[in-house]
This record gives structure tokens, sequence and C-alpha cells, in this order.
């Protein structure tokens, strides 16, 4: 009779255990991280849209030197590798500073 009331009270804990509805658990059902191809972008209004275009077009006009370097670098295979070991800086003074009669 002890060992039936015990293992009652163990199957009890164990339901309440395994059963037991958490918080976290909860997350999945609240909303999906996925939008479709109609609502993706209507969280951002056109004007904040057509300023970040307006900021690129700026930041395209006004990259620093070493930036437009990297990207005639990384246009060219042979410069990208020679940069994977030797870095950017190297591999568009060996590939590139040479053509226009520099060092």
């Amino acid at each position: 009779m002890k060992s039936l009331l015990l293992l009652t009270i163990l199957a009890a804990l164990a339901v309440a255990i395994l059963c037991y509805e958490s918080h976290e658990s909860m997350e999945s059902y609240e909303l999906s991280p996925f939008l479709n191809r109609r609502n993706a972008n209507s969280f951002i209004s056109p004007q904040q849209r057509w300023r970040a275009k307006a900021l690129e077009r700026i930041r395209e006009q006004n990259k620093p030197a070493h930036e437009l370097n990297r990207e005639a670098c990384d246009d060219f295979k042979l410069c990208e590798r020679y940069a994977m070991v030797y870095g950017y800086n190297a591999a568009y003074n060996r590939y590139f500073r040479q053509r226009r009669g520099g060092k």
C-alpha cells in the first residue's frame, strides 16, 4: 500500500513537471517572424525610403580612397587572392599602382 501511494505521488509530480506550460514555450505562438511580400516594406514610410536612397547616393559619391581601392581589388581575382594573404593595401599597390606609373 505504501509503494502504491509513493508511486501515485511520483506519477502526479511527473505529470505536473512534464505538462507545465512556461512562458518560453508560448513565444513561438506570438507572431511569425516572416512577412509576406506585400507587407514586407509596409513598416517603412515612403519618405524614409526616399531619404535612405538619397543618403546612399551621397555615401557612394563620397567614398574614401581605401574603399575605392578595395572595390577595385575585389573586381580582380588575382588582386583579391593576394589581398587575402598580404592585405588589400599591399594588393592594390602591387596590381594597380604600377599601372598608373607610380612607385
